[in-house]
């Protein structure tokens, strides 16, 4: 039976992430510290544990099928794989970062404060590329782990690295100077995948979506006097519109709808104001579209 090769990093938030997102989709994948390739239980998939650097490389190579990694991995390692899709997940930027003591000079000159200066970074391909594409010369030391302390060790004057707070920057007395690039969880694959292992992708995709359609929704349920429905209907559009059913006591009707999380309790004052009773309010688990 053919089966998927998915490379996926060993540990970190995007490992997390990724984790839940395969549970979620109904793929059942028990995790080892000791074992590098695992099968799924109960899908046509095995699961490649690798270093987040090493999976671009793997996918294009074809050691694996597919992988999900980091669009700023993918982006530093320029390996002849295709993005598939993006995951909308592990969201971060790289950016240019100096201290703060700089921030006066850095405004009056812009780009060119880096002209000559030392920068400290994990990720020297994509610096080179916009250094090139802005006419600057900077020397780029290459250093992995802990690339904030750069400048407060005398190692470089400033840092190209990942920021997702900030507040790693904030505590060794740095500033972000210039977002390079936005990054997120990407599922990239191999260009040579065949016809069968394209189904076995599109099902898996299938899933994601349906898992990532739901997240941030709750599903409401409410009762409302019937000539009320068209100020409810403008607070809950749903997917096309809400569901209405008409009640047994004249004159009502009971209302179901779909609404972001992150507007909830301000639809939920309003409907309140219209007279809206019983209101049922339930999670989403996945959401077909």
């Amino acid at each position: 039976m053919t089966t998927l090769r998915i490379a996926v990093q060993t540990k970190g938030r995007l490992f997390e992430e990724t984790m839940t997102m395969l549970a979620e989709s109904s793929i059942k994948v028990e995790q080892s510290k000791r074992t590098l390739l695992v099968p799924a239980k109960n899908f046509p998939v095995e699961i490649l544990y690798l270093r987040d650097d090493d999976i671009p490389q793997a996918v294009a190579s074809g050691i694996a099928d597919v992988g999900i990694v980091g669009e700023n991995e993918f982006e530093e390692r320029q390996e002849d794989a295709v993005i598939v899709k993006r995951l909308d997940f592990s969201k971060c930027r790289l950016s240019l970062a100096i201290p703060k003591a700089f921030e006066a000079d850095y405004q009056a000159q812009g780009l060119k404060w880096f002209d000559g200066k030392r920068i400290a970074t994990s990720y020297p391909g994509i610096l080179k590329r916009f250094l090139k594409a802005n006419n600057i010369s900077a020397d780029v030391h290459v250093i992995t782990g802990s690339v904030e302390i750069a400048p407060g060790i005398g190692l470089a004057d400033s840092i190209f690295d990942i920021v997702s707070s900030g507040s790693t920057l904030v505590s060794n007395n740095l500033i972000e100077v210039e977002v390079v690039m936005r990054s997120e969880a990407i599922l990239i694959g191999n260009k040579a995948l065949s016809a069968e292992k394209k189904d076995i992708l599109d099902e898996i995709i299938f899933r994601f979506d349906s898992y990532k359609n739901a997240e941030g929704k709750k599903y409401i349920v409410l009762n409302i006097m019937t000539d009320k429905l068209p100020e409810v209907a403008k607070l809950l559009p749903g997917l096309k519109a809400p569901t209405v059913t008409a009640l047994e006591t004249s004159g009502w009707s009971s209302v179901a709808s779909v609404i972001e999380e992150k507007h909830f309790w301000e639809i939920i004052g309003k409907l309140k104001q219209l007279g809206a009773e019983g209101i049922l309010v339930m999670p989403i688990e996945k959401m077909i579209l």
